[in-house]
């Protein structure tokens, strides 16, 4: 396809995705996500921002380190020390992109940077002509450019593009945008800066209005050739334009958009699955694309005329975006070299032969409890292995929880802590609810419990159930992950799985807490 005709997908979610709130990520999940979405040929990846920490700085690293096929990007602020940083970190990237960005909107620059408007240009300047000293590939974004005012952003945009700047990024920072009104300044912006057509112009939007999708496709029907989304529109507040939205609206609406992406969409349902498993943010049945009623019909006027002629209710194949794409690869007798082998067909790879070991007994010990294994099981029991391997000062030794009609169910827990064996017996109003009073009794570690989540990995009675428990202490919010065939274990699991994280300290910085 010609370069007018290409669509580049922007993936974000190692990046803004995770500033969701209990969303962010080990550098170990990142390569996890990282390396489905370059399997998924998405053209530039955000891996994270270099400055913020030093573990956004070791992801940022290591998957500029692997990945090969995609762009590696690092967002810095318009500072010297932020762009010195992403560029250490990106050094090895066989392609990298610096995407550095300041605030245009008034109300920005006058309460956030506290800076007059033509300091402003001059510091975005700067920030790109050093960028260039690092990479020819630097991205511009104009934050708040949703409520900036046009002729500024003109101005800026000119400048940038002079400095050098090869791709202009205009963000719905805050979600206030209009499709037909976005559209319209991406539009007015394309003809009246002179030197637009040296840069791809680029739209980042907000979901705060259930509008990202919408503004984003109306930027393209205006002229933008970079969508910046999310894996499941993840992302702070109410989430980024998901990728799986504007990729297959794009496709499937071919007479619509004079545009093509070079995704290969039969893995949007596995990255959304990982996504899913890896952040503790579970699907909605009815999300489009991936959620699991999608290409469900229930409907009979809709049954009989899918069953017919499918085009009649269905405008995409759930083949063609991964749904029922994964075969049933591995049962009990399957040997290590088969379970290796498919881990890597699935992008992961364990660091250590030791971990290897440990999620293949896993492995075993799922399978003599369920005949049938799905990739979903594996992603699953990676990341219970994963949790698992977390530093702990409490491990479950033993449970055992007694539920029946009529009568408060009792949980007695046994856990393992400094090498001596604590136990403690709780009631609660259910079995899981007793279970975490139990844990509560011996570990008293005073977060407050904000999300208890289940879903089941797979279909059947014998699936297992993926718990994710989000708790709060001091401020500081983690998920803890846990999953099992008995909902109850894989809810323990979950919740010390976070009290461990809380309590030995080593619980993921947000991405931007120290900028």
């Amino acid at each position: 396809m010609s370069s007018a005709n290409k669509l580049i997908i922007f993936d974000t979610t190692l990046r803004d995705g995770e500033q969701s709130p209990g969303a962010t990520m080990t550098k170990a999940e990142k390569l996890r996500i990282a390396k489905i979405l370059e399997k998924m040929r998405v053209d530039v990846i955000e891996a994270g921002f270099a400055i913020a920490s030093q573990g956004d700085f070791e992801a940022v690293k290591a998957i500029a380190e692997t990945i090969k096929d995609s762009t590696v990007c690092s967002l810095s602020r318009a500072l010297d020390k932020d762009i010195e940083r992403a560029a250490e970190a990106l050094q090895n990237a066989n392609s990298s992109r610096i995407h550095t960005f300041i605030a245009t909107s008034p109300i920005h620059m006058k309460y956030k940077l506290q800076m007059e408007p033509e300091l402003v240009i001059e510091q975005a300047v700067r920030a790109v002509k050093k960028a260039r000293n690092y990479t020819n590939d630097v991205e511009f974004s104009c934050e708040d450019a949703g409520r900036s005012e046009i002729d500024f952003l003109c101005r800026i945009i000119e400048a940038a593009i002079n400095a050098g700047a090869t791709t202009i990024n205009i963000p719905d920072t805050v979600g206030y945008a209009i499709p037909q009104q976005f559209g319209e300044t991406i539009h007015t912006l394309l003809n009246r800066i002179p030197n637009a057509d040296k840069a791809i112009f680029s739209v980042h939007c907000h979901n705060d209005l259930g509008l990202a999708v919408a503004n984003s496709l109306s930027a393209v029907m205006n002229g933008a050739r970079q969508v910046e989304c999310t894996i499941n529109g993840l992302g702070e507040r109410a989430g980024n334009a998901s990728l799986e939205e504007v990729v297959m609206a794009v496709r499937t609406r071919k007479d619509l958009f004079n545009v093509e992406t070079g995704i290969d969409a039969t893995h949007i349902v596995p990255a959304s699955r990982l996504v899913s498993t890896i952040t503790g943010f579970p699907v909605q049945p009815n999300k489009a694309i991936v959620g699991a009623n999608a290409f469900a019909h229930e409907s009979g006027i809709h049954q009989d005329g899918v069953l017919k002629h499918r085009e009649t209710y269905e405008i995409m194949r759930a083949q063609d975006v991964g749904w029922h794409a994964n075969s049933i690869v591995l049962g009990k007798h399957s040997g290590r070299n088969a379970f290796r082998t498919r881990l890597e067909e699935l992008g992961i790879q364990m660091e250590t032969e030791t971990a290897l070991n440990d999620t293949f007994a896993r492995f075993k010990e799922l399978a003599d409890k369920k005949h049938e294994i799905f990739d979903e099981d594996l992603q699953a029991l990676v990341s219970d292995s994963l949790s698992a391997n977390t530093e702990e000062r409490y491990k479950l030794v033993c449970m055992s929880v007694c539920s029946e009609t009529g009568v408060r169910p009792v949980a007695k827990v046994t856990l393992l802590s400094d090498g001596q064996e604590l136990s403690a017996t709780a009631e609660g109003s259910g079995p899981v609810d007793a279970t975490f009073k139990a844990i509560e009794e011996l570990v008293k570690s005073g977060v407050n419990l904000q999300l208890y989540s289940v879903n089941n990995i797979t279909s059947g009675t014998d699936a297992q159930g993926e718990v994710t428990v989000r708790v709060e202490r001091g401020g500081r919010i983690v998920n803890g992950l846990g999953a099992d065939t008995d909902i109850v274990i894989a809810s323990a699991k979950a919740y010390l799985h976070a009290l461990n994280l809380i309590l030995t300290g080593s619980e993921k910085q947000h991405p931007q807490s120290n900028v």
